[in-house]
């Protein structure tokens, strides 16, 4: 499902951020990534989403996402790609104030050309049924963030992404989205890919990778 081939990037003067990452993502699979502070699990992720621009690779392609070569995709090819292939739920939620609950949770089915009706359904299934015409000014930054979890899933997408997904949630919260996430990866046959510094959100995925300078690493939760 997701390939990572001798990924390497660099920002400013040449510093290496990541170097030589290579790991193969299974379809269906719930992938948690802990690291330290700064080692570059959130830049990681959006390499991945191509949101940002890996250095060029002996491999020729360093990300491919179902086969597909994100290096050899345009603005625009690259775009639908996120569009209907991945979900992403972002630390900064980016949820659109100028909409409600149903209208952020619906954008992926309305760009996509989907039927509307499973945001209605996911809004519930995150805890936040009977809200539908709310605002995001209503609401606190945990409830605002299970609004971006379930707009990341709602269109069914083959590839999640997840940054911190439950940084502003209380524990009992935290266990009842990482379990509505696990449920639907296993239901759709998804990939998802989960950045986070908790090792409680960690202990439900499938498979535990630390990444640090020396590259991605399995490891245990004791």
């Amino acid at each position: 499902m997701l390939e990572l081939r001798q990924l390497s990037k660099s920002y400013a003067a040449g510093r290496p951020v990541l170097a030589n990452l290579s790991w193969r993502f299974k379809a269906g699979e719930f992938v948690a990534i802990m690291g330290d502070s700064g080692v570059g699990k959130s830049t990681l992720l959006n390499l991945i989403a191509g949101l940002d621009s890996p250095d060029a690779s002996a491999e020729g392609a360093p990300i491919l996402v179902d086969g597909i070569a994100m290096s050899g995709l345009d603005d625009d090819a690259a775009t639908r790609l996120r569009r209907t292939r991945m979900g992403f739920i972002f630390q900064a939620f980016h949820v659109l104030p100028h909409l409600t609950l149903l209208q952020n949770v619906a954008l992926p089915l309305l760009l996509n050309g989907q039927s509307q009706e499973r945001a209605s359904q996911m809004l519930a299934a995150v805890g936040l049924g009977g809200r539908d015409e709310d605002f995001p000014r209503q609401l606190s930054g945990g409830e605002m963030q299970r609004v971006a979890i379930a707009r990341a899933l709602v269109h069914r997408p083959a590839l999640v992404l997840a940054d911190e997904p439950t940084g502003n949630l209380d524990p009992d919260t935290a266990h009842s989205i990482l379990t509505l996430l696990r449920t639907e990866i296993k239901a759709t046959g998804a990939c998802a890919v989960m950045v986070t510094h908790s090792l409680a959100a960690a202990a439900m995925a499938d498979k535990v990778l630390i990444l640090s300078k020396t590259g991605l690493r399995e490891t245990t939760l004791d």
